[in-house]
């Protein structure tokens, strides 16, 4: 006696199938129903139906139909569109939270940042929920539908229960992130909105990955360079996090044995020697309670006079260039991307000495060297990356181990 058909099954079928028909005119725009057809291996009907669908819900625009000089109907072009349809993404980090939106393919819609007002777990996630909740609500004023939420940590996060295992530089352990802010979603009748946690590091490679162009460098390896030093992997279109989520900690792989003291208990960790915090004091520009005085440090790499921190940044890019020869030998990336804080402040000073080590090294091997290149976003790679991880995930919702928190579904 045959079954009878669930609809949760037939749910799940539709759903990877429209996932994979926006996957498609990601990857080639243009294409046609007939294109997909062929590319998909689905049905003509089923095709057809689901295209209409998300024209209908403004993911998808037709453009004029091809001239291709065969007989019969010509075939209709088809674009991803994303009309009304609007990403959110955040960084909560050592000293400021950036907040922005997105469109579906990563434009720029609104940008917000504030210096970190407290420290401690609870009125930093409080500032951090409310700076999001806020964009939230601008975001579902103008009529545009949230797709999902993705923040970024300063350290190792449990991506399923969104908790911040470990962020040695601002001192926290087992900190709950994630669902603090799926419940004011909740508050905010946004409660189906996912949202997702990641380290910062790994959000930004995803950025480079997923609002980049197309086709992706990949393999990839982001490197965040500021107070800490981290690395996001990614493989296959795939983010490498690791057993424990806590894959790509660079800035605590060992550069010099029983060296510098690093924020992480340990001795001669790389971040002791490219973090800000080891150049604001080679600089001679640490304030008060391990604060790092941007103001003066821009000032001196302005001032042809004043080389102290000019040699700072060349000492602490010196040493990245040593950490980007172990990341390329270990992964043989196709491009290695530099963002953060020291790279937007450091500039040449900083990216040339990483480059002039770097390739020393490779002409020692007598191998060319990957492209290494600067975060299209800047300082607000995280924070888009962060928008483009929900993205990531709305176009591959069975193949990320990262999981979308909701207050409903989770109580």
């Amino acid at each position: 006696m045959p079954s009878t058909p669930i609809t949760g099954d037939q749910r799940f079928v539709k759903n990877i199938n429209r996932t994979a028909l926006l996957r498609l005119l990601r990857e080639h725009p243009g294409i046609s129903r007939a294109d997909l057809v062929a590319r998909s291996g689905l049905t003509k009907s089923t095709v057809s139906l689901l295209t209409k669908e998300l024209i209908d819900e403004g993911w998808l625009a037709e453009d004029d139909a091809q001239v291709t000089g065969a007989l019969g109907r010509r075939p209709t072009p088809l674009r991803l569109l994303g009309h009304g349809l609007t990403l959110i993404g955040a960084e909560l980090g050592p000293d400021s939270i950036s907040v922005v939106s997105t469109s579906v393919h990563g434009d720029l819609q609104e940008v917000n940042q504030a210096p970190l007002i407290d420290r401690a777990p609870d009125g930093a996630c409080h500032q951090l929920v409310e700076m999001v909740t806020a964009q939230a609500a601008k975001v579902t004023q103008s009529g545009s539908r949230l797709l999902g939420v993705g923040v970024g940590l300063p350290g190792a996060v449990d991506t399923v229960s969104g908790v911040l295992q470990f962020a040695p530089n601002i001192g926290w352990r087992e900190v709950e992130v994630g669902r603090r802010l799926a419940r004011e979603l909740e508050h905010a009748r946004l409660g189906d909105v996912p949202v997702y946690c990641h380290n910062e590091a790994d959000l930004a490679a995803i950025g480079e990955i997923e609002f980049g162009r197309r086709p992706a460098d990949d393999p990839l390896i982001y490197i965040s360079c500021g107070i800490g030093v981290g690395a996001g992997i990614v493989l296959n279109e795939a983010l490498f996090t690791g057993a424990t989520g806590s894959a790509g900690e660079l800035g605590h792989t060992t550069l010099q044995i029983d060296g510098r003291p690093c924020s992480c208990g340990r001795r001669g960790c790389a971040e002791a020697y490219v973090g800000l915090k080891s150049i604001a004091h080679e600089a001679g520009h640490m304030g008060r309670q391990e604060r790092i005085d941007r103001d003066a440090l821009r000032a001196d790499l302005a001032n042809p006079r004043m080389k102290k921190a000019r040699l700072a940044f060349r000492h602490a890019g010196d040493a990245l260039g040593v950490l980007l020869q172990n990341a390329w030998t270990i992964f043989n990336p196709q491009a290695i991307v530099l963002g953060g804080e020291t790279v937007a402040l450091g500039g040449a000073h900083f990216m040339d000495a990483a480059i002039e080590r770097l390739s020393g090294f490779a002409e020692q091997a007598g191998m060319p060297m990957p492209l290494v290149r600067v975060a299209r976003h800047g300082e607000l790679a995280t924070a888009v990356g962060g928008a483009a991880f929900a993205m990531h995930s709305l176009l591959r919702p069975y193949g990320t181990r990262s999981i979308a928190l909701r207050v409903n579904a989770e109580g």
